[in-house]
């Protein structure tokens, strides 16, 4: 059974940068593609980024070039950096997986973790 984990969500200044953690149990990561969503207070969950099996990664305009999603398939993890966070940037984050070689928006993932709260204050 496919199982996430995610880990390294908390509170941060605005212009501050922290790296959520997720780890995937239940399946090889090298077989599947895994990324971030989050919901924001009052909001539908968004796409934030994805990796493919093949690396090649997908970011929301909102989160480009201040964030950098990166996967170690040895143990089984995907890591995702944000930089020059904003308080916008606040939100709930999850962590998905689906047993893909690619996927193309929107995709509905199967498999979701149960969530790690950002906080930006500004």
């Amino acid at each position: 059974q496919v199982h996430l984990v995610e880990s390294g969500g908390g509170w941060v200044q605005a212009g501050g940068s922290l790296v959520l953690s997720c780890v995937l149990s239940g399946s090889p990561l090298r077989v599947g593609t895994m990324g971030w969503y989050r919901q924001l207070p009052g909001k539908s969950r968004e796409l934030v980024a994805t990796v493919t099996v093949g690396g090649r990664t997908d970011y929301a305009d909102s989160v480009k070039g201040r964030s950098t999603i990166s996967r170690d398939d040895a143990k089984n993890s995907v890591d995702l950096q944000m930089n020059d966070l904003k308080p916008d940037d606040t939100a709930v984050y999850y962590c998905v997986f689906e047993k893909v070689v690619t996927v193309r928006r929107p995709y509905e993932y199967d498999h979701w973790g149960q969530g790690t709260q950002v906080i930006v204050s500004s």
